[in-house]
């Protein structure tokens, strides 16, 4: 009886031994696909969002005019993606949960237009804003589409912490000081402070126009679409693309910007082959930038999307200063710390909602493995019983010769 007691007890620590050590196994592999991943798209979404300014503001620094082509070249890059669909893997992302109801045709129509329309004004919004502002203060006005998220939380139902309104009080004073900051010197002082204005406008249009699509996405992505696959990354970059392509096709050809469009690329100061090659970085970096910023939302969340592209906050505007000598003054410099302490507090906020699921998962697991636990004690108190009925007969034995004896 002995022996039958220890090797069920063998067996079920064999097997609970074998349940821990590949839930260990798969958790770990998970973890380390999971980390790769966002990495890949946190790189993405960091060096294209770097190329695309810097190379923007160089377009219109060198004699460039033409704010459509600036606005087209955001969009028409979603060709580049199309070889992705030949590899993708048809197993689903296990980073959310899916669901297999599917989707009417019509429901993601309206999705994909209504975000193409959203990114083509946010897109158009954008190259005005870089036409009249230098790069640092564009770079560090484009910092206050932190608080825009908050604002358009209510999509995704994120609450306003502490640590979020911190963010927002600090984005909001960065963005004041570069407002009210002095206007540089001009041969026309009346049409520079109204270029001024005209570039902080769109550029915080651009910066609400931004956060607004990356809730959007969230939200379709959690509500509508139910899949949680990089195919769905790729349809969410290709469709909304489209629209907004054609939103800015019709756009150009209808204001009549496509006949100047052989004018600026003569006048171009630095030739007609740097022209070329200048869009086309564009555009492949504006790209690389939509697909990471789109596989954040996804693995992530659009709040950690919109905190990341904030980390390059700090490099654009010393770049400007390095590559197109843009004054960094006091103000600005006061400016960049109130932006990045503001992105620090919602970065640190992300940190605190992130540590609570892998608190709620340890417990979970713990509960598992108490779980797991139970059966084997049932099956010691069921072996105690039966070692206590079998010994029972040899007690009532032993009883009854004694008595005969006596």
């Amino acid at each position: 009886m002995m022996e039958i007691e220890s090797e069920t007890q063998e067996l079920c620590l064999h097997v609970n031994g074998e349940h821990a050590r590949n839930f260990s196994t798969e958790q770990r592999s998970h973890s380390y696909s999971w980390r790769i991943k966002v990495f890949l798209y946190v790189f993405l979404l960091l060096a294209g969002e770097t190329m695309a300014t810097l190379l923007g503001r160089l377009y219109y620094e060198k004699g460039g005019k033409s704010t459509w082509l600036e606005t087209l070249v955001q969009l028409v890059g979603f060709p580049l993606t199309f070889p992705c669909y030949n590899y993708i893997n048809p197993e689903p992302s296990k980073t959310k949960s899916i669901t297999k109801e599917t989707t009417s045709f019509l429901t993601l129509s309206l999705v994909y237009i209504g975000i193409g329309l959203v990114v083509a004004g946010q897109s158009g919004l954008y190259s005005f804003g870089l036409l009249y502002l230098p790069v640092s203060t564009f770079s560090l006005i484009s910092a206050s589409q932190l608080a825009f998220n908050a604002v358009f939380s209510y999509l995704n139902s994120q609450k306003i912490t502490p640590f979020i309104l911190n963010s927002l009080v600090l984005l909001t004073l960065s963005s004041t000081l570069l407002v009210i900051q002095p206007e540089p010197e001009s041969s026309s002082k009346s049409l520079a402070k109204y270029n001024y204005v005209i570039g902080y406008i769109c550029a915080f249009g651009s910066s609400a126009g931004y956060s607004l699509t990356l809730s959007l996405i969230d939200y379709a992505f959690e509500k509508v679409l139910k899949k949680h696959t990089f195919k769905e990354i790729l349809d969410m970059d290709t469709y909304p693309s489209i629209v907004a392509t054609c939103v800015v096709v019709v756009g150009l050809f209808g204001s009549g910007g496509w006949k100047t469009l052989r004018t600026d690329m003569e006048e171009f100061k630095l030739g007609k082959v740097s022209y070329i090659a200048i869009n086309i970085g564009s555009t492949i970096s504006w790209q690389a930038f939509s697909i990471g910023c789109l596989g954040l939302i996804l693995e992530v969340s659009s709040l950690f999307s919109n905190v990341i592209s904030t980390v390059g906050l700090p490099i654009v505007p010393f770049l400007g200063v390095v590559f197109f000598h843009d004054e960094m003054s006091g103000i600005k410099l006061i400016a960049l710390v109130l932006a990045i302490w503001g992105f620090v507090s919602y970065a640190y906020h992300d940190y605190v909602d992130d540590q609570k699921p892998e608190e709620a998962n340890q417990e979970k697991e713990e509960e598992e493995m108490m779980k797991l636990s139970q059966p084997e004690e049932a099956t010691q108190e069921k072996e105690e019983e039966e070692l206590m009925k079998l010994s029972q007969p040899e007690e009532d034995a032993q009883e009854e010769n004694s008595h005969i004896q006596a």
